[in-house]
């Protein structure tokens, strides 16, 4: 299990692969964003998108799953008090096969919870061309060996 003391400044976490399917896509837009765009092929056409596109949320929860697959399941994990930012840089696509890099870009311990420690970390997906789909930022809360073991 990963604590604090493993998520070291530039540490770099491979994400993925993740399939897209078609009918993920439309089922979460039908559920959460229900947008031409990310429900009916033939209507997306005539869209700034120009077809059928995971909604952005998708996008973000599909970042979600790959993230904890990759290591947030296998950590002392607190949660997050929340995102800096994210962008989405191109449309996510059924068929595309999405992979990334998570970075930690800044760590350091909590001044009133010392056994806590509050990281910083980026994210970057792309699709299987190398396209960059999604760019985020957030905090990780994650406790240390110390406050594991307590």
């Amino acid at each position: 299990m990963r604590t604090y003391e493993d998520f070291t400044e530039g540490l770099e976490i491979d994400l993925g692969p993740y399939p897209v399917t078609r009918d993920e896509v439309i089922e979460f837009g039908r559920e959460f964003d229900p947008q031409p765009f990310h429900l009916d092929e033939e209507a997306a056409k005539d869209t700034l998108l120009g077809g059928l596109s995971a909604s952005g949320w998708h996008s973000c929860a599909m970042m979600m799953r790959m993230m904890a697959d990759a290591y947030i399941l296998d950590s002392s994990s607190q949660g997050s008090p929340g995102v800096d930012y994210v962008r989405w840089k191109r449309p996510v696509r059924p068929g595309d096969v999405l992979h990334g890099t998570a970075r930690v870009v800044s760590r350091r311990l909590s001044s009133k919870r010392p056994t806590l420690g509050i990281l910083k970390i980026t994210t970057d997906l792309r699709n299987q061309t190398g396209e960059t789909v999604l760019e985020s930022a957030y905090t990780l809360l994650a406790l240390t060996r110390e406050g594991l073991a307590a």
